[in-house]
């Protein structure tokens, strides 16, 4: 997460703090934090216990933590909680005809972020979990949701600096342009070891009443067995059933 928050804010420097945990953490010291906010040890210290008796922070021996307050307030995030409770029929659907690893994302900045994940025993090793992020360039359930974007939003990202991720990964703006005008045709967008080695991927959107991006479902699984061209009209029926139960929930339809 980012922010153009001011740091010499009260709330730009709790944003600071909570930001500046990662997803492998267990447990980061006062000191660390310090280290990775650049802010003042005594404004770290206070503002974490202030965090701390909100709960959105946790405190042990091994240093702080994000708090459970945290992950109450996210489920309060009605749109991403309505939009999954809508669509994680039809993912257990997709799931249960592919065997393979189903994600819902949304658009978010220049990113997609994951909002639901379904994935069995034999789920691939993707760079994707629940509230995580992905750049829209170079993953498929990002690509074709960039690519039902406005004009001015496809041009800035194309503009924009795209880092190649794997031998594959195409950064090319011309490239991804002819790529965009592709997905566009055929209601799908698919991904080859772009985002990360070993690893495919088919993503078709969920659109609003005007054509909009409200999100988008995707299949990933390994490429030493997965197809995504053999999968091209389950993915986008799943879509399309989404965009259906939405459409007959105005509040998530927006104009």
């Amino acid at each position: 997460m980012t922010s153009s928050l001011d740091p010499r804010s009260v709330l730009g420097r709790i944003v600071l703090i909570l930001d500046a945990f990662e997803v492998e953490d267990h447990a980061v010291g006062l000191s660390e934090l310090v280290r990775r906010t650049g802010l003042p040890k005594a404004t770290v210290h206070r503002m974490c216990q202030d965090l701390v008796a909100a709960r959105l922070l946790s405190l042990s021996s091994a240093g702080y933590s994000l708090g459970r307050g945290l992950f109450e307030l996210g489920l309060r995030a009605s749109v991403e909680r309505a939009l999954s409770e809508v669509a994680v029929p039809f993912m257990q659907d997709l799931y249960a005809r592919t065997r393979e690893t189903v994600h819902l994302g949304v658009l978010d900045g220049d990113e997609v972020v994951y909002v639901s994940k379904i994935g069995g025993h034999r789920q691939v090793s993707a760079p994707s979990r629940v509230g995580g992020r992905m750049p829209l360039y170079c993953t498929a359930i990002g690509r074709v949701l960039l690519a039902h974007c406005d004009a001015a939003t496809v041009d800035r990202i194309l503009s924009g600096r795209l880092i190649r991720r794997t031998a594959r990964t195409i950064v090319g703006p011309g490239l991804l342009r002819a790529q965009l005008d592709r997905v566009l045709e055929a209601g799908v967008a698919f991904e080859y070891e772009e985002s990360s080695a070993g690893v495919a991927c088919i993503a078709a959107p969920i659109l609003g009443s005007a054509g909009q991006p409200l999100a988008a479902i995707s299949v990933t699984g390994s490429t030493s067995r997965f197809r995504p061209a053999e999968h091209v009209d389950p993915v986008r029926a799943a879509a399309t059933g989404v965009a259906s139960a939405l459409a007959r929930r105005p509040r998530l339809n927006p104009r």
